[in-house]
């Protein structure tokens, strides 16, 4: 029980019909909003410093969410992994001049657009650049008709060779199939190096992208990443 009456402490308000001073109440509450203030200034600092969005990791690897090509600016559609028996055999990332879900409206993009291949087959292995002129080959043959066939295949004989010419591959390096219509067509480089001549055509590069991208892709869930979707 109490021992006395229970006093409560005036109120500002109180002191205000009193015409007593608030001072002795005001200053405890300018201590508390200062305080208050303080604390939520990283947080307000935060949202306005943002830094942009990051690139894609995926698999340890980043992938830049932008890039610049032939003087345009693309963005990545996506990423996935081709993986061969027990083996990962690379990484695959898509830029565009516009993401898109759709393999027909990728075609029909104008601009620049760049395919990259990462090897990432173990250290103790390395592979013949034999192995993507067959699956070409196959993923052409697949998905490609009858008169896109004819109408590219002396041109994606000329690649077969540019890629031939490479030998062999092994982790670390870095493959990028661009189409630079401006410098004339499609364009293989490896680790930097320049391999082949261009070759020319949009329909030539479509009949390339098919190999990941046809209703008959070489890695269903290779296919789904290039697309920006969800692997299966």
């Amino acid at each position: 029980m109490s021992n006395g009456p229970c006093r409560r402490r005036p109120s500002p308000t109180r002191y205000r019909e009193a015409g007593a001073d608030p001072a002795p109440y005001r200053e405890p509450l300018m201590k508390e909003v200062r305080r208050r203030t303080l604390l939520s200034l990283p947080l307000a600092l935060a949202a306005t410093t943002a830094l942009p969005a990051q690139a894609l990791r995926y698999e340890d690897q980043d992938f830049p969410d932008t890039l610049s090509l032939g003087g345009a600016s693309l963005l990545l559609n996506g990423a996935g992994k081709r993986q061969v028996a027990i083996y990962p055999l690379y990484l695959a990332a898509l830029y565009l001049p516009q993401k898109s879900a759709t393999p027909d409206a990728i075609y029909a993009q104008a601009g620049p657009k760049r395919l990259e291949i990462r090897i990432t087959i173990p250290l103790v292995k390395d592979v013949s650049t034999q192995e993507f002129v067959k699956a070409i080959n196959k993923g052409v043959g697949r998905n490609c008709t009858e008169a896109e066939k004819a109408a590219v295949a002396e041109r994606v004989k000329a690649f077969n060779e540019a890629i031939t010419a490479v030998g062999r591959v092994k982790k670390g390096d870095l493959l990028r199939i661009d189409y630079l219509p401006a410098q004339g067509g499609t364009l293989l480089t490896v680790n930097g190096k320049g391999w082949g001549k261009p070759v020319e055509g949009q329909d030539f590069f479509t009949a390339f992208l098919k190999v990941f991208l046809g209703d008959k892709p070489s890695d269903e869930r290779l296919r789904a990443g290039l697309l920006g979707q969800p692997a299966a």
